[in-house]
């Protein structure tokens, strides 16, 4: 089984986002890295681009696939992981650890349509 953390928010899509307070690191979960396989390329947006939760922000390229990354949460992009752009296989070692963009809430209702880590246990062991 995946690796799945406590007090982080998870998507269907298999992102999270983990909360500070009114900002958000999304990422992508252990359970998307392992499906992935090994990760060659993070295509990330620009700091100050806007995310909305449900649309795609850039995506995940792996040696067998490439995946949309989508937003769970919408906000302006105020960091992006720089060290993912020379060493992309960061998400493979810890994907939690080493998320993708930082953004800053616009409306942290929408944490509510997410799930917690029990759920999106169940939701993986489903799939």
């Amino acid at each position: 089984m995946a690796k799945v953390l406590e007090g982080l928010y998870y998507s269907e899509s298999h992102e999270y986002v983990r909360i500070e307070g009114d900002f958000g690191f999304i990422g992508i979960t252990d359970y998307a890295q392992h499906a992935l396989g090994n990760v060659v390329y993070v295509d990330m947006p620009e700091e100050d681009d806007e995310v909305t939760a449900g649309e795609e922000f850039g995506a995940v390229e792996s040696v067998k696939a490439a995946s949309d990354l989508i937003s769970p949460v919408s906000g302006t992009v105020v960091e992006v992981n720089e060290a993912l752009e020379d060493a992309p296989e960061l998400v493979n070692t810890d994907p939690y650890e080493n998320w993708i963009i930082k953004v800053e809430l616009s409306d942290k209702d929408e944490l509510e349509q997410l799930m917690d880590a029990a759920a999106y246990e169940t939701f993986c062991e489903d799939k």
